[in-house]
Formats: structure tokens, C-alpha cells, sequence
């Protein structure tokens, strides 16, 4: 990839109308958009489609970025590549819902809502208690509503931030890309083998325990655990 000065120099050109300009910089950043369109092959989108949706958020993140931003224009780029590639993933009906969560998740938020009307804020084990339901289960049915937002929104339970603030840190910039990158990773794996995940290295449960909420056997976690970690090195590779 080019370095940060001539990339600055690039996007100010490009920025200005100089389609040379914009041309180097969608080829040197190429690599990057493979990286992240190889998450979504199994999202039944033929890939040169999704290197050319790639291209389109490379494009976007060209005309909107500021170098006031303190960031690498890489670590800038990838959510905008990522997002232009969900989006339309998510436009053309190919991430699914199941009914059950879809209902679920509406059940949750009218209790919840009768809960705020009430000046209560239930927790997710007030939530879970209510619905007889395990507390994962809960918040993988709140998450499924969940769509893509601004990464320039603003939030004012966190001192007004917005996510390009947070990722204008000291945090190494290739730190931050690979936790971008493995998260879109584990978002898209099918469900069971995304809470086993979740589960495992989020929420520090054992094999036995995932076993029991699940319902499952220990070594059935164990092996969907191995496939899972053997095909993420694979992608990251």
C-alpha cells in the first residue's frame, strides 16, 4: 500500500476531480478490499460483485475524508467498504431473520417499552426472568434489529462521541482493522456456531457450559469450535 504522505497527497487530488488520482488509490487500497469482501462469499453474492461494492465505499470514503480525522485512511476506509457490502447484502434480502427471532426480538421491545412507560429499565436478566428464556438468547433476539449506523453519529451518553472519534486512538490503526474485520467475520457465521463463539471468548463460558445452554453435547461444541477457528485462520490468513 502507499505511504501516508503520498496517500494524502492522492486524496486531495482525487478530492479535486483527478480520476488518476482516485485510480492509484482504489488499486494500492485492492488488497484491503479483498480482505473484507472475502467475509461475505457465502452471502450468495458473486464475488466481483463484491469487490466492485467494495470499490463504490473505497469511492465514499475518498470523497469524505477529512485528514483532521487522525486516522489512516485505511482504518478509515474499512467500515465504509464494509458497509456499502452489507448494505446491499441487507437491501437484497439475503440476510435472513428467522420468523421466531424476528417475533421474539418484538416481544422484547413491547415489554420493554411498557417497562419505560413505567420509569423501569429492565436488565437482561429481568428480560430473560420475564420470557423464561437464557440471557444469551435474549440479546442475540434484541441484536438481530439491529441495522448499520453513521459511523459520524453522535452519542450523548458517551461524551458526544462518535465511532470515528474512538477509532482516532492511540490503538495500533492495523489493531483496529483486524478487530473490524473479525467482527464482520463472526457476524456472519450461521447462528449456532456465532453464539458458540460468542460464548467461548466473549463471555469466558466452558465447552460444557455452552454444551448445556445450547443443548448439545461437549464434544459437538468442541468440534463445531475447531471448524470455526480452523476456517477463521484461513480468512485472516
Amino acid at each position: 500500500m502507499l505511504d501516508y504522505e503520498t496517500t494524502l497527497k492522492l486524496l486531495e487530488l482525487a478530492k479535486n476531480g483527478d480520476d488518476d488520482a482516485k485510480g492509484k488509490l482504489i488499486n494500492s487500497n485492492m488488497p484491503l478490499i479483498k480482505s473484507i469482501a472475502r467475509r461475505y462469499r457465502n452471502k450468495q453474492v458473486e464475488y466481483d460483485d463484491l469487490l466492485q461494492l467494495g470499490a463504490l465505499g473505497l469511492v465514499k470514503a475518498i470523497n469524505n475524508f477529512d485528514c483532521s480525522y487522525n486516522v489512516k485512511f485505511s482504518t478509515y476506509a474499512v467500515p465504509m467498504i464494509a458497509g456499502e457490502i452489507k448494505r446491499f447484502i441487507r437491501d437484497d434480502g439475503s440476510i435472513k431473520v428467522s420468523r421466531a427471532m424476528k417475533s421474539l426480538c418484538s416481544k422484547i421491545q413491547s415489554y420493554l417499552n411498557e417497562q419505560y412507560a413505567q420509569n423501569n429499565t429492565p436488565s437482561i436478566k429481568n428480560i430473560a426472568e420475564h420470557f423464561g428464556i437464557d440471557e444469551q438468547e435474549v440479546v442475540f433476539a434484541m441484536d438481530s434489529n439491529k441495522y448499520p449506523v453513521s459511523i459520524f453519529e453522535k452519542y450523548e451518553d458517551d461524551n458526544n462521541q462518535c465511532v470515528m472519534d474512538k477509532l482516532a486512538s492511540n490503538e495500533n490503526n492495523d489493531d483496529v482493522i483486524n478487530k473490524i474485520l473479525l467482527k464482520d467475520y463472526i457476524n456472519s457465521l450461521p447462528e449456532r456456531e456465532k453464539k458458540v463463539i460468542i460464548l467461548r471468548y466473549y463471555r469466558d463460558k466452558t465447552q460444557s457450559e455452552i454444551a448445556q445452554l445450547l443443548g448439545v453435547s461437549q464434544v459437538q461444541i468442541s468440534r463445531i469450535e475447531s471448524k470455526v477457528i480452523s476456517q477463521l485462520k484461513q480468512a485472516l490468513a
